[in-house]
């Protein structure tokens, strides 16, 4: 094991945590293997939560992309992300900070945001991100800690959390339903959508708007179809209109002419079934092979009716239904993630396909079809939410949410940085149970995964952990008289982020972006590895208008210029993927590669220059590990240095300086994969940076 393997993974800790009855039981279960395969999985249970973004639960987590972040986006006048501000009363910037729950409890109820369409696209700005508070309110940069949120952050220390899990539409709740149970919003507005709001989630008696149903076939139908067997469990008179089958012409048909037409709809998706039903069916054996659960207001974790420790409270009933007949467990997957962020920030840009500029151009490119990406069709339930300037909008992918994978399959407080969204588990049934989802479009089947890389089919039985409790901080709050809105400092602080790595799942990619600084500065994004990437671009010299993204599957490549002359240009992909091209005076620069051997990096430069170059190349994170290289090029020439990469776990970060050549240079960082499991980026922990230098 590496050096950095080592002395990181024994501050992992999973060993010396402590667990409730019901969680030790899940983890106490060893998967039933086998074929070694995803055929071992036999249920698939999700349950979608409601409203936090990552940052606002995990930003302070050791090990994954929080607030420690080495690579936040740029904004105007040197600021980073972090540095949010707000025009509409002091104080006049607000980094994120601490809701505090453990000294003042009434933030455990943390009054709820904005997070509506409209809003929703402000805040997020097409990828500029600079005035959150704005739009979402000052106390939308609050977040939570280990201390407040014991029970969360033991989830993850004990099975798998998705970092890189993204709503799937830049708004509110039923929309994001939606994609969960249907795989779209109907972008091309052919079928009753395109849905941007909420008014479809309920049934047409109760919103006059809804009248007209939605008109495609959801998942459940297709599982149907299919033979497998579905149901959801939920209290019909208390789910919080989270059930979005209620907006659909099926269903409200089968409801409303039952038992004479498809009552098989009403009986599993549109009837009462509470947590004791799911008990009964898991101890008779009988559990679904999809099941959905929707919990009451009370214990949804929304802001307002519900909160993080009553949301705990809730799962841990769930997990001890589940697990109260260990052979079901043996065989279960339970997903729980958030239909979306509330206003919660979150500082990491959605993968998006590209903005569009005043006249409907592209700003970057995609090798994928974007064809229902974008709002183009205006539908009359939708005229609240409405606005002229959101017209041709991209929908998603919104903000991030966490992703909980809880499964004999997924012990290990491992960390998955594989972009997903909520389509990703309409995904993970397919590969499971065969019944295809034809809803979902090519530009999501590209950029977001199938959620397999979260589990460990082969060989799962190897883990130990412990959690907390959680019924009498849930009564606490549950008894608090009201919701409250934290006082925002009058200073930026940044937040902390633990230190150290956490165990890391394989990803799927293989990430090259290159500069050639000819006249104009062109770049070239590749992918070769198994899946597509959206890389973004920052231009640091225009930072009024929003980045270009670029979408490239594997085995493809774009390319793009920028205009002649200086250039500064901070591109930005998955799992902490970096580079920063920056020049004062532009024109011919050294061209810069980087070529992965195995668990080896080999970084070629060659000097285009009638004159000879000195350069250094330096790894300042991993200093200790990746030693410096000194090169002397002669004109027109090249020259090769390979690195190990096995004592930073396949990390890199180097940083390219010509001698006697003020403002040029260039940063290349990222990760190598192989195909086996890793860390998170080691270097990552400490304060937020505020400022970039």
């Amino acid at each position: 094991m590496s050096q950095i393997d080592r002395r990181r993974l024994l501050a992992l800790g999973a060993a010396a945590l402590t667990l409730p009855p019901a969680i030790e039981r899940a983890w106490a279960i060893d998967a039933k293997v086998k074929t070694g395969t995803i055929k071992d999985i036999d249920h698939i249970v999700i349950l979608m939560q409601e409203n936090r973004s990552f940052d606002h639960y995990f930003g302070t987590m050791n090990g994954v992309r929080g607030f420690s972040d080495r690579f936040p986006i740029p904004l105007p006048g040197a600021r980073t992300v972090w540095r949010q501000s707000y025009t509409r009363g002091g104080p006049n910037e607000i980094a994120p900070f601490p809701l505090d729950s453990a000294n003042t409890f009434a933030h455990m109820r943390v009054e709820g945001t904005p997070h509506a369409w409209p809003d929703a696209q402000y805040a997020w700005d097409r990828g500029r991100m600079t005035n959150w508070p704005d739009h979402k309110n000052p106390h939308a940069m609050g977040y939570f800690a280990e201390a407040d949120i014991p029970f969360q952050f033991a989830l993850a220390n004990a099975f798998t959390l998705c970092e890189a899990y993204h709503c799937s539409f830049t708004g509110g709740t039923n929309t994001n339903r939606l994609f969960l149970w249907s795989g779209t919003n109907d972008g091309s507005g052919a079928r009753g959508g395109p849905s941007i709001s909420n008014s479809h989630d309920t049934l047409p008696d109760k919103e006059p708007l809804a009248k007209q149903p939605y008109t495609w076939t959801t998942y459940p139908e297709r599982l149907e179809a299919a033979g497998v067997s579905w149901k959801i469990y939920e209290d019909m008179a208390d789910n919080f209109g989270d059930n979005p089958l209620v907006g659909f012409k099926a269903f409200r048909d089968a409801l409303a002419n039952a038992p004479a037409s498809n009552p098989v709809l009403v009986q599993k998706g549109l009837s009462t079934q509470h947590l004791d039903m799911l008990r009964a069916d898991v101890a008779a054996g009988s559990l679904p092979q999809v099941s959905w659960i929707i919990s009451p207001a009370a214990d949804s974790e929304h802001p307002g009716p519900s909160s993080p420790a009553q949301g705990a409270d809730y799962i841990a009933r769930v997990l001890d239904c589940l697990t109260s007949n260990p052979d079901v467990w043996a065989r279960t997957a339970l997903l729980i993630n958030f239909d979306e962020n509330d206003g919660y920030f979150d500082h990491v840009p959605p993968p998006a396909p590209p903005a569009k500029d005043a006249v409907g151009q592209m700003l970057g490119a995609s090798t994928v079809d974007t064809t229902g990406e974008y709002h183009s069709v205006r539908a009359p339930s939708e005229a609240t939410s409405e606005r002229d300037d959101l017209m041709g909008r991209p929908y998603g992918l919104g903000p991030r949410v966490p992703l909980y994978v809880i499964s004999p399959f997924a012990r290990g407080g491992f960390v998955n940085s594989e972009v997903f969204d909520h389509t990703s588990i309409i995904r993970f049934c397919e590969k499971r149970f065969g019944a295809m989802e034809p809803n979902i479009s090519p530009w999501r089947r590209a950029v977001c995964g199938d959620l397999t890389s979260c589990f460990d089919f082969a060989t799962p039985n190897a883990a130990i952990a412990k959690f907390p409790d959680t019924t009498e901080t849930a009564k606490r709050a549950a008894a608090l008289p009201g919701r409250t809105k934290p006082p925002t400092p009058a200073e930026p602080v940044a937040p902390v982020q633990a230190a150290g790595p956490r165990r890391s799942r394989p990803l799927p990619y293989a990430l090259d972006v290159s500069l050639t600084a000819n006249s104009p500065p062109r770049i070239t994004f590749r992918t070769t590895g198994s899946a597509a990437a959206v890389f973004h671009v920052y231009d640091r010299l225009a930072l009024a208008g929003p980045p270009r993204r670029y979408t490239v599957e594997p085995g493809k490549m774009l390319q793009d210029e920028w205009p002649t002359g200086a250039y500064d240009l901070v591109v930005l992909g998955p799992n902490g993927f970096h580079r920063h091209f920056a020049s004062e005076k532009g024109g011919a620069a050294p061209l810069i590669t980087l070529v992965a051997v195995g668990r080896k990096i080999q970084l070629r430069l060659a000097n285009p220059d009638s004159a000879a170059r000195s350069i250094l190349v330096a790894s300042e994170p991993y200093a200790d590990d990746l030693k410096p290289w000194i090169a002397k090029l002669a004109s027109e020439s090249s020259a090769n240095h390979l690195w190990d990469l096995s004592s930073t776990s396949g990390w890199y970060d180097f940083t390219v300086r010509i001698e006697g050549v003020l403002g040029w240079r260039q940063r290349l960082a990222g990760r190598i994969d192989t195909g086996v499991a890793s860390i998170t980026d080691p270097a990552i922990g400490g304060p937020a940076v505020l400022s970039w230098s």
